[in-house]
């Protein structure tokens, strides 16, 4: 069976050439005309030896993945659906910026976590990708631009692993794909320019941290457990104590000196002024040292069917941001893009066979307390005098 090309980093490649009896250097071309200029019919690789070419006609395939649907956006964002095998699909998104354009890739048919507000959650989880199938969006996205744009330069300039999944729970194939995009002859991304964002796999994070650093974000949603247990059930395992020491412990080796958390506001749920006073003093309480180490991205909630939560206010998204700015703590209020194709930010959600009886849990799970009895009720039904948020 031929190997997939987009499978390895360079390393990873120049090893494949070596067992062929090919020269190291001979990589390195092959990598340009995969990665750099989007090439997959062998016979165009112009400075590669003919006799190298057969061998890989033999050999090897650069097979990207099959697009299934392409929707565009109003406001310039795309959303391609990807066929992944297997009657499944995963979903990629490029942001244009007036400064960069940003791609949106996933990491997994599905996701694991079930975090209360995010589509791909509710669709529960399948499988892993592999490393070609991450690079693949990467390497579609990119030759489809340019062609679309009539440009010959770069326009994907910053990739997030912010897709479907969690990507620290494909760390196997995600560091190989981390790795040929940071390539300076694959991609050429800056590690300041590359996120990954993870629910809060702690164990990965300490791994990340030596073996691939880049830019972190870690979606917190929550000032305390009591909270943070309901909506992101990862932290039944990892609490916020032990997220917290592992941002501390990534910081040293990150490229940029601070984390980034990324908190969606949920109407009533975690967007009350005792909620952001709570953040406040997590914050206080684990930073190390003098400065900022940290900043926060609010993401308004962007409704999807079933999920039974609503976007906060936009008077109770600036007071939560203004509360946290006047604390000293950098804050930013994230533009919500795409959203009428439903490529925004927790709308996400390909075609996914589910493996974890997704449906049967959150069917039990139709009520969400919030983090104490003593917050205000206004706003919210309520049973023995208790706050709730209805699912």
């Amino acid at each position: 069976m031929a190997d997939n090309l987009l499978d390895f980093d360079l390393p990873g490649l120049a090893a494949w050439c070596e067992a062929r009896g090919e020269k190291r250097f001979r990589a390195t071309q092959l990598f340009r005309w995969i990665h750099q200029r989007g090439e997959s019919d062998f016979d165009q690789m112009s400075d590669l030896a003919r006799p190298f070419r057969e061998k890989l006609k033999r050999d090897a395939v650069v097979a990207g993945l099959p697009v299934l649907s392409r929707h565009d956006s109003a406001d310039g964002t795309i959303k391609w659906l990807f066929d992944v095998g297997n009657g499944e699909a995963v979903e990629t998104v490029f942001i244009p910026e007036d400064d960069r354009g940003t791609l949106c890739v996933s990491s997994q048919a599905g996701c694991a976590v079930g975090c209360r507000f995010c589509s791909t959650g509710h669709q529960g989880f399948s499988r892993n990708l592999a490393t070609h199938e991450i690079v693949a969006q990467l390497w579609y996205a990119e030759r489809f631009l340019r062609a679309h744009l009539g440009r010959s330069d770069r326009v994907i300039t910053n990739v997030v692993m912010m897709g479907m999944g969690e990507p620290l729970q494909n760390y196997g194939a995600l560091v190989p794909a981390l790795r040929i995009m940071l390539d300076d002859h694959g991609y050429g991304l800056s590690r300041r320019r590359l996120t990954v964002s993870t629910s809060g796999v702690v164990p990965m994070m300490d791994r990340l941290a030596t073996d691939c650093p880049v830019a972190l974000a870690v979606s917190l949603h929550a000032p305390d457990d009591a909270l943070r247990d309901e909506l992101v059930p990862l932290n039944r395992k990892y609490p916020l104590a032990e997220l917290l020491d592992a941002c501390n412990r990534y910081l040293p080796q990150a490229p940029r000196d601070f984390i980034t958390f990324e908190y969606c506001l949920l109407d009533g749920v975690n967007d009350q002024p005792e909620h952001a006073q709570r953040l406040i003093e997590l914050v206080r309480q684990h930073r190390r040292g003098g400065g900022v180490w940290c900043k926060f991205n609010l993401i308004p909630f962007n409704p999807f069917a079933g999920s039974g939560l609503q976007r906060s206010t936009p008077e109770a998204v600036s007071a939560f941001a203004r509360a946290l700015n006047d604390a000293g703590i950098v804050t930013t209020v994230r533009k919500t893009r795409g959203d009428d194709i439903d490529a925004a930010c927790g709308q996400l959600a390909g075609d996914v066979r589910d493996r974890t009886r997704v449906h049967e849990r959150l069917s039990k799970r139709r009520v969400i307390p919030l983090a104490s009895a003593d917050l205000p009720t206004s706003g919210n039904p309520t049973s023995g005098g208790t706050p709730y948020a209805t699912r």
